[in-house]
């Protein structure tokens, strides 16, 4: 048994089993991520998936600073490429967030030095989750949402942001029959958490986090 939407398509069957909840730590890898979760507003999945290399075509190869560096000749381009999602607001948002990105790196280091501290690097793997009740957002990505958009992020919001989380391997979210499951709790560091208490963040983080409970800080 496996993840039951992941058999839509043969592009979902190959993202459920190669890519999602994979700890992901290039910050190129990120920022595609963060791009197609964002692009996805009020569409689906199976369509980002089917439209995702003309996205990377439109995009650069998501290279940061390229997407970044767009003029409205570049705009212009996107929206007139074929089978693309047209939205100028998106396109536009897109660019906003590349430059958000680069400030953010500047800042932190990395993204991926900045996204990990959230869960002290470790995928997060949710007490009932396993049992395919999940939320569309929580805690955590209320509280990274909200900084996102602080630094100049747009299309981040929280349920955008766990959507985000899911696919980069910080929430382990695959269903405890799913093989990934297991195969990601033996690969790599996790904590067993609960998102119904509140404790007192990290310095630099904020008063929506959740109490974390460690049961085991590496799957065996």
């Amino acid at each position: 048994m496996a993840c039951q939407w992941k058999n839509s398509s043969a592009e979902m069957i190959s993202y459920h089993d190669k890519e999602w909840g994979v700890p992901t730590h290039e910050d190129q890898k990120l920022f595609e991520y963060l791009l197609l979760e964002s692009m996805q507003a009020g569409l689906s999945w199976a369509l980002i998936l089917r439209k995702r290399e003309t996205l990377r075509s439109c995009f650069s190869d998501f290279s940061l600073e390229k997407v970044a560096a767009f003029t409205e000749e570049d705009i212009a381009r996107i929206m007139h490429t074929e089978n693309m999602i047209r939205s100028e607001r998106k396109i536009r948002a897109m660019v906003q967030n590349a430059k958000a990105f680069l400030a953010l790196q500047k800042e932190e280091g990395s993204f991926d030095a900045y996204l990990w501290k959230f869960s002290d690097g470790k995928s997060l793997c949710y007490q009932g989750h396993e049992k395919g009740v999940m939320p569309a957002k929580n805690a955590l990505s209320e509280a990274i949402s909200k900084d996102l958009k602080k630094r100049g992020f747009q299309y981040t919001g929280p349920v955008i942001v766990y959507s985000f989380l899911q696919a980069c391997g910080v929430i382990n979210d695959h269903e405890e029959d799913c093989p990934c499951y297991c195969a990601l709790r033996k690969a790599y560091p996790y904590q067993e958490v609960e998102e119904t208490f509140l404790i007192r963040p990290h310095p630099s983080h904020f008063t929506e986090l959740y109490q974390i409970h460690y049961h085991s800080s590496l799957g065996s």
